[in-house]
């Protein structure tokens, strides 16, 4: 798994579902071989809030089905085994879209 790698993920119990999320921790965390990973859900069901929502449209890349968004606003880590498998990634311009979103998100930007 790397950054901005998009997983199906086993949610806690009030997100419901199995459900698509974006890898938003570095890779070297991931290289040292870190039992959790740190996650941003997404759903397929629009918010108009362009400072910390990012659309995406299905394509071959990032495997999804149907358009969905990029839930910047939540955030969560989850063990390892909780990430059910890998179906595609963001392109380079959707991971500066997220850069700058969790950069807001968390009061960075």
């Amino acid at each position: 798994m790397k950054r901005g790698d998009i997983v199906i993920v086993a949610t806690p119990v009030d997100y419901g579902k199995p459900r698509p999320a974006v890898v938003i921790q570095t890779d070297a965390l991931t290289e040292l071989g870190s039992q959790s990973i740190a996650l941003c859900l997404m759903s397929s069901t629009p918010l108009k809030a362009p400072l910390f929502r990012i659309g995406l449209e299905p394509t071959e890349l990032n495997g999804l089905d149907k358009p969905s968004q990029i839930m910047v606003e939540k955030l969560f880590t989850v063990p390892r085994e909780k990430i059910v498998r890998t179906i595609g990634k963001l392109n380079d311009d959707e991971l500066v879209l997220l850069n700058r979103a969790l950069s807001f998100v968390i009061g960075l930007g």
